[in-house]
């Protein structure tokens, strides 16, 4: 017992030993923290304190790949390939003199386009000798030193360079200067990516290191399937924003050497074909230089477009009205004639189908694409609107089913008397009105509109002007004289003259006053096709993800249905009426357009119009009178799948010989049947195709 207490003493003896070696040990570890908190405050602090303040963080965005564009057949019309690419990130305050050794560097490995030496400017040369040259010290005296201020010593030193000091610039140099002094901040831009060479990517890819800020990268442009057909509605990109735009875009994120779509769809689109950019982490000194980055989230692609355009059927379209211009041109007394458009639609959805305009240049044998003419220019319609001329009739109960009125020369007090073409026709109704384009039936609905009855040589004693407006409303339903809802901001509505005299409303019901766009025109046609439903033109189809595997289209983001504008208040039979008129134009034994249509493979409705127009001939310093060619018409005419309008403006002058056919007609029945020989081309092809899908089925 004895011993066993001895055995605990001793136990009890060392525990005070290792508690005051561990709270040695602790004070020793406490006393070295305290010690190393002391070094980093007290004799490190300020060069920390100095390291923070000489860094700055920024979040930079990066441009990514915009979305594509497909046909209504899903396939791929507008798309993007890669190129080699040599890109420069300016520092956060970059130099001039640092701008120009690095754009002298560069100069060592790549050679700039010719477009772009052409670019350099007198200007630009003139700054870069003053830089190499200590700013152009020598080029003023010290009294002008002191007695002119900074801009005008500036403005004195331009004017001092002289050509033989720009002769020693190299302009390869400039080119690449210009490019890099324009650069956003810590935003990599684009020096070259057009024709980079594999040992221009490669020396710049082994000389990064002596190139600060300059990168190697694969880089993308727009490429089209399709090549030119449809381009001048498909619209275009550039680098750089628009400078009208500049404040707009910088508020949605964008740099100002970003690309963006400067025109038509690629602009009106956008929003959509931009995608989201990636954003990187960018951390820099006090002295601006990158020193760090790190990637804060990936970019996302832009979204697909699918048109309802089919591009098949587009080429066609334009491939006639070449033929057809350049058929025409050699007419005598056809001098003025080099243009003409088509809007061709879906009368039941309002999907544009085809929008075609051509421009032939006589003098440098060329031709330009004027689609954007469909719905940015106007012209006299002439007789294509009486369609709606009978249908205001019959609203405002100027007429009824079967009127019948006297077609014979009216004599109007005050003005040359009202004629038809041709010989007089006598007593007709509205449908024959139509048929044979009558310009007395149309001119005495006016007076039934007026609330007053034709009377030879009798004044019109009417509030024309207020007669104009009521015209303009009933003409308006259609989508004459008013915006179609197409969305470009620049689509115009046409010239609404203003009325001096009463008698000018006889010469608006038949098309001679007021002028109106393809697209109006073929709206118009596609509403008295669709039973006096107004459907808004529709190029858009469908929005979609970019498909994951990198190919064909991904799901489904936004599908555009129908739209109807308004439903004009008409009673079916008179709008039936109307067709039946307008049927009798391509079919009827007096038909004005019974030569054309006839080898197609289904009946055609339509309306033919001649207006008198004027075009400025700079040589004679005068107006020359010419004339419009028009046709409206829709098909088949018992259930319509395609309505269409066609203007070919200034088509000869007058006074001479005339085209001995009608052009819009003859582009009218070659178009149609260019729709159903891509129809029958497009069913023969899905035919083949499930016939392959059988037999490989069989097989397996």
């Amino acid at each position: 017992m004895r011993h066993k207490k001895k055995k605990e003493n001793k136990k009890k003896s060392h525990l005070p030993t290792r508690l005051n070696l561990l709270f040695f040990v602790v004070f020793l570890l406490f006393s070295g923290l305290v010690l190393r908190l002391g070094v980093v405050q007290i004799v490190q602090g300020k060069e920390y304190k100095k390291q923070v303040e000489m860094t700055d963080v920024e979040s930079v965005n990066y441009s990514v790949p915009r979305g594509e564009m497909y046909d209504n057949d899903y396939t791929k019309i507008v798309y993007n390939i890669p190129q080699k690419a040599i890109t420069y990130t300016p520092p956060k305050n970059p130099q001039p003199k640092e701008l120009l050794e690095v754009a002298k560097k560069l100069a060592q490995y790549i050679q700039m386009p010719k477009e772009d030496i052409k670019k350099v400017r007198e200007r630009d040369l003139k700054d870069i000798w003053l830089l190499e040259h200590d700013n152009g010290e020598d080029l003023v005296t010290k009294s002008e030193t002191e007695k002119l201020d900074d801009k005008d010593i500036y403005k004195l030193k331009l004017d001092r360079v002289t050509e033989e000091h720009m002769k020693t610039v190299d302009k390869n140099v400039a080119a690449i200067y210009g490019k890099i002094y324009n650069a956003t901040a810590l935003t990599p831009t684009i020096v070259k990516n057009k024709d980079v060479t594999d040992v221009e990517y490669a020396m710049i890819s082994e000389n990064l290191g002596d190139l600060p800020g300059v990168d190697v990268t694969t880089d993308w442009q727009r490429a089209y399937t399709y090549d030119d057909t449809f381009r001048g509605i498909l619209g275009t990109v550039k680098t750089g924003l628009p400078e009208e735009k500049v404040d707009y875009y910088k508020a949605k994120g964008y740099s100002l050497n970003d690309r963006v779509g400067y025109t038509y769809l690629e602009e009106y689109l956008e929003d959509i074909l931009q995608g989201t950019k990636s954003k990187v982490r960018t951390v820099t000194n006090k002295q601006g230089d990158v020193v760090e980055q790190e990637i804060v989230s990936e970019g996302k692609s832009g979204k697909d477009v699918v048109l309802t355009v089919d591009m098949e059927f587009q080429a066609k379209v334009e491939q006639i009205l070449m033929e057809e211009i350049l058929n025409a041109i050699p007419y005598p007394n056809n001098n003025y004639f080099n243009k003409a458009f088509i809007v061709v639609l879906n009368p039941k959805t309002g999907e544009i189908l085809s929008m075609a305009g051509k421009q032939y240049d006589e003098k440098a044998k060329s031709w330009s694409d004027y689609a954007s003419g469909t719905f940015t220019s106007a012209f006299e319609p002439g007789s294509v609107v009486k369609g709606a001329t009978v249908l205001m009739g019959y609203q405002v109960g100027a007429i009824q089913p079967g009127t019948i009125f006297r077609d014979e020369p009216m004599p109007v007090r005050g003005r040359s008397p009202i004629r038809s073409a041709g010989r007089a026709m006598g007593p007709i109704n509205e449908i024959k009105a139509l048929e044979r384009s009558s310009n007395v039936y149309m001119a005495k609905i006016v007076y039934g509109l007026a609330g007053d009855t034709y009377r030879p040589n009798a004044s019109l004693n009417w509030d024309y002007k207020k007669l104009a407006e009521k015209m303009r409303y009933y003409y308006a339903q259609f989508g004459l004289g008013t915006t179609t809802g197409i969305g470009f901001a620049n689509e115009a509505i046409g010239v609404q003259n203003e009325p001096d005299n009463p008698g000018l409303l006889l010469n608006f019901s038949f098309g001679q006053f007021d002028t109106y766009t393809t697209l109006q025109l073929a709206q118009y046609v596609a509403t008295i096709a669709n039973n006096g439903y107004r459907m808004k033109p529709m190029l858009v189809k469908e929005i979609r993800e970019q498909s994951v595997e990198g190919e064909g289209l991904g799901p489904i983001i936004e599908k555009f249905n129908p739209v109807v504008l308004n439903r004009i208040d008409l009673k079916p039979e008179w709008l039936e009426r109307v067709q039946r008129g307008f049927y009798q134009v391509v079919n009827g034994s007096e038909g004005t357009a019974k030569a054309y249509f006839n080898n197609v493979p289904v009946k055609v409705a339509g309306k033919t119009g001649t207006a008198e127009s004027y075009v400025w001939d700079e040589k004679l310093e005068k107006g020359v009178k010419t004339y419009n060619i028009n046709f409206v018409g829709y098909a088949p005419y018992e259930d319509p799948e395609i309505a269409f309008a066609i203007v070919a403006p200034n088509v000869y002058n007058d006074g001479g010989a005339r085209l001995p056919y009608n052009i819009s007609a003859r582009i009218g029945e070659r178009v149609v049947e260019a729709y159903y020989e891509t129809k029958e081309e497009k069913q023969d092809q899905l035919n083949n195709e499930t016939e392959q899908e059988d037999t490989q089925a069989e097989a397996e």
